[in-house]
């Protein structure tokens, strides 16, 4: 999951306004779905505490990241339109 987050923001960085949009999209919900599972992990104590917040920070300073990005994208089509 993580290799797909990372190939649709590669293809996001090459592809135009309206396709770049659609790739973060895939992107931001497959994080999301990272975060998702991460945290019952943790949850069901398959996941010490330590190693949660270890992984955890940083996806979810990408997210935010990611986030701007498709704001950013957002904006600019609704220029274009």
């Amino acid at each position: 999951m993580f290799i797909e987050i990372i190939q649709n923001i590669f293809t996001a960085s090459y592809k135009s306004s309206r396709t770049k949009l659609e790739y973060l999209n895939k992107a931001s919900d497959l994080l999301d779905t990272l975060k998702f599972l991460l945290q019952i992990l943790w949850e069901i104590k398959s996941l010490e505490t330590k190693k949660y917040v270890v992984l955890s920070s940083p996806l979810e300073e990408a997210g935010r990241m990611l986030g701007g990005w498709q704001k950013k994208q957002e904006s600019r089509i609704g220029i274009l339109e």
